[in-house]
């Protein structure tokens, strides 16, 4: 067994110490005004419009309304009023964030149909598409930025990125306060659902200096829908804001985050039958398992043939009932009807993960109108995933990132000139392994346990047979500047370049492989340049249009950070591109907002096509989006995202890889005839709509609303209306159309507040593709039925 030994859990420590030091030195806050920002407030409108500043986009502070690009921000309030738990339920609020599933882990979110960055506090941090889910609950608001990210920020993937707001980034704050303030809460809900949390916040003192803090910890227990799924988790937060003087700000803080869940890669077995009726084909594997020790090794399953006679195959009529060996072919073969909560999860399957995050920003504001901030950011997590029926993986990783941003701007009566110049330094250390060579879905009978028949040895469990096993670093040498320039008749230019040089070390540890090998290492280093273009247009009529076109560096790591041998060899450095225009309003006093934008964004290294964190892809599509406070009792909203992608690499190669299923296997009689192996095979691509990417529909339609009785209570709903889609890249299975509705009721007294919402209002029956790339024609991932959350707050 592999000794997973977790860091020291130092945050938690720190958070600990925190609690300890300042509580009992809390004193009144000084008595001074905060600041006075110009931003749109309008009552009752849950932080929904887009007046409020927000640095996550180009760093100069410009609302969401006045930045020439495609953006959503999403307030605690309305997380709160909606009971939004997961990345996935963001798309009901920020159009263009459809996120397909990841073995049912809501890690990153996808944006314009490609997987997604994440920000803390605008840092990036380590690649999470399926390590563990994103912690929406303790956050206190979201940003959604689509497309590349600001050359400010450094090398990031073409969709787009979700920035992460933690809790306790309320201490900024914390000095205006005059007393200490926190909460506490309880959230119940369907099939054991059970989450508390605790927060203060407030001003103090480090002796005669004036300080602010806040603190939050959220501890889960909690059941699932799913057989044999459990989670359990929790997160601390502290963050500190000291005035070392009146010119000096020192903000730092830390998140820590313990994981304990497993992957669900959902239904197997897919036939549209299945999909359309829940008709299951049941039937028992053929034993592998010769020395009877209850799993099937490597040796085991190399030992045979349970993947056709032929290697690899051509959907249609290539595959028929000879092809099939006596090994594939199920025994007592029969028809069910499946359950959604049938899963292919064993219950000794795991998905742990602890992540470390510590940031420690210092500000100085010069007497010449210079403003130098300095922030230092350090994240390390630690992962295990194994599943029984052949995945396994380990990471271990951690990343530094030192940024020093200069800032200035000159004001005359008719113009603004804003100036930023960034150099930064970004070391990524990465330890990886992972082993998938033997990866059989189909061999369980899902109406059954997990027995000896479908279990393999799992190489994180015997420290040997992995399929890849990295080890090494690399580090970012980056610089970047921007300006923003605003004249007084409503014209706005933004300008941005950076430049990276990026030296890679990497090892693959060749005697850890299956088949073993050499160990062998590679060093080099990538350089690139990003830049961006933005004008926009701020017409009296208060339409704003604007054009941006922008070229962004991305460094192309794996899902543990890692870049191994292969990797660096075939390039991992690219650079993407976007083109965007559209236009942006504010009316009726500031009390609605919309806006509409048309993009094109292209990855075009074909050779460097990285599938699970960073596939080479076309995106075309157009999003609108609305906003509109109506009164002191009604807000609502409402979006549209239509999107296409296109898999860039299938196309050139005129070929995609896949693992192929029943419906593929047109000249097959008998899908039972297979379910014991695996058919893998190339889908044919003779033009680029061949090419389109599978699980992500067309058309999203979106509408939400709340409504205040202004006596306490409110009522809120969301609707979320998705075309159909296919489940895989060979197009063979189609996932139906459907509306997603949530609703529920919210009570908020003096010092408490209560709330209950009902997800999936009608219980309708829909499904989320799952890597349709590689496995959607074999798996899919049947979605919650109706089911309830309710949440009990007490403030103080």
């Amino acid at each position: 067994m592999r000794n997973k030994t977790f860091k020291s859990n130092s945050v938690a420590t720190a958070v600990a110490i925190g609690l300890s030091v300042f509580l009992p030195s809390q004193v009144l806050a000084q008595e001074s005004e905060e600041e006075s920002v110009e931003r749109i407030q309008v009552t009752g409108s849950l932080g929904s419009l887009p007046g409020q500043d927000v640095e996550a986009v180009f760093g100069f502070g410009k609302s969401i309304l006045e930045t020439p690009r495609s953006a959503s921000t999403i307030s605690q309030e309305q997380l709160e009023r909606f009971s939004v738990s997961d990345i996935d339920e963001l798309v009901a609020f920020a159009p263009g964030t459809f996120t397909q599933s990841f073995f049912g882990v809501a890690g990153s979110l996808d944006v314009r149909g490609t997987p997604g960055e994440t920000y803390f506090r605008g840092v990036k941090r380590l690649d999470n598409p399926g390590n563990y889910p994103t912690p929406i609950g303790a956050s206190s608001r979201i940003d959604i930025v689509r497309g590349p990210a600001s050359p400010i920020y450094g090398p990031a993937k073409i969709g787009g990125y979700l920035n992460f707001n933690p809790k306790s980034a309320r201490a900024s704050g914390g000095q205006y306060l005059e007393g200490n303030e926190g909460a506490f809460s309880y959230t119940t809900g369907s099939w054991d659902k059970s989450i508390m949390t605790a927060e203060v916040g407030g001003p103090g003192k480090i002796g005669d200096k004036e300080m602010g803090f806040y603190l939050y910890g959220e501890v889960e227990n909690s059941g699932s829908y799913y057989d044999n799924t459990d989670t359990d988790q929790t997160v601390l937060q502290a963050s500190f804001n000291i005035d070392v003087t009146d010119n000096v700000l020192v903000e730092f803080g830390a998140m820590y985050h313990d994981y304990d869940g497993n992957q669900v890669a959902g239904w197997n077995r897919l036939t549209q039958d299945l999909v359309d009726n829940g008709t299951y084909v049941t039937g028992t594997a053929k034993p592998l398992d010769t020395d009877f020790d209850g799993l099937i090794s490597h040796a085991e399953y190399g030992a045979v043939n349970i993947g056709g006679n032929s290697f690899f195959y051509v959907p249609g009529s290539s595959f028929t009932d000879d092809e099939s060996t006596d090994l594939m072919q199920l025994e007592n073969v029969g028809v069910t009807t499946l359950k959604g909560n049938q899963v292919l999860v064993a219950p000794e399957d795991v998905l742990q993960n602890e992540v470390e995050t510590l940031y420690f920003d210092i500000t100085y504001f010069s007497e010449n109108g210079w403003e130098v901030k300095n922030q230092l950011f350090y994240e390390a997590y630690d992962n295990l995933n194994e599943n029984a029926y052949g995945f396994s993986q380990f990471h271990d990783s951690s990343v530094i990132e030192n940024k020093l941003i200069f800032s200035n701007e000159w004001e005359t009566d008719s113009f603004l000139a804003q100036l930023q110049v960034s150099p930064s330094i970004r070391h990524t250390q990465f330890l990886h392994g992972d082993d998938f060579t033997f990866e059989y879905f189909n061999r369980r009978d899902l109406t059954g346990p997990s027995t000896a028949l479908d279990k393999r040895q799992l190489a994180t469990s015997i420290n040997a047979n992995y399929d890849n096993y990295d080890k090494g670093n690399y580090t970012d040498y980056g610089i970047a500047a921007m300006t923003d320039l605003t004249w007084e008749f409503g014209l706005n230019i933004v300008l941005g370049l950076r430049y990276d040089s990026i030296d890679i070390e990497t090892t693959s540890r060749g005697d850890l492989l299956l088949g073993g090998g050499e160990v062998e290492s590679a060093s080099g280093t990538e350089s690139g340049v990003s830049w961006n273009t933005s004008i926009s247009y701020k017409t009296p009529i208060g339409l704003i249009p604007y054009i941006t076109a922008a070229e962004q560096a991305t460094l192309i790591a794996g899902q543990g950070a890692e870049i191994g041998v292969g990797q660096l060899e075939d390039g991992a450095f690219d650079t993407s591109e976007l083109f965007e225009y559209g236009v942006k309003g504010s009316f009726l006093d500031d009390s609605l907002y919309f806006a509409l934008s048309i993009y094109e964004q292209e990855r075009s290294d074909f050779s460097a096509q990285a599938i699970v964190t960073n596939s080479t892809t076309e995106n075309k599509g157009t999003e609108f989006e609305l906003r509109w406070v109506i009164n002191d009792n009604l807000v609502i909203g409402a979006g549209y995202t239509n999107i296409k992608v296109y898999n860039l690499t299938a196309f050139e190669n005129g070929t995609q890889f896949g693992f192929l299923g029943a419906e593929d296997l047109t000249s097959l009689t008998d899908p039972s005839l297979v379910y014991g192996g695996n058919v893998i095979g190339l889908n044919l691509v003779g033009s680029k709509e061949d090419s389109r990417k599978a699980g992500i529909p067309e058309n999203i339609y979106t509408l939400n609303a709340t409504y205040d009785f202004q006596n306490g209570f409110a009522a809120n709903a969301s609707v979320v209306k998705a075309d159909e889609t296919f489940s895989s890249f060979s197009q063979v299975v189609t996932l139906p159309s459907y509306t997603l509705i949530n609703a529920g009721v919210f009570y908020e007294a003096e010092s408490w507040t209560a709330s209950l919402n009902i997800k999936n209002l009608t219980d309708e029956k829909y499904y989320r593709a799952n890597f349709p790339d590689l496995f959607g024609a074999q798996i899919v991932l049947p979605e919650l039925p109706r089911h309830y959350q309710a949440k009990f707050t007490y403030k103080f």
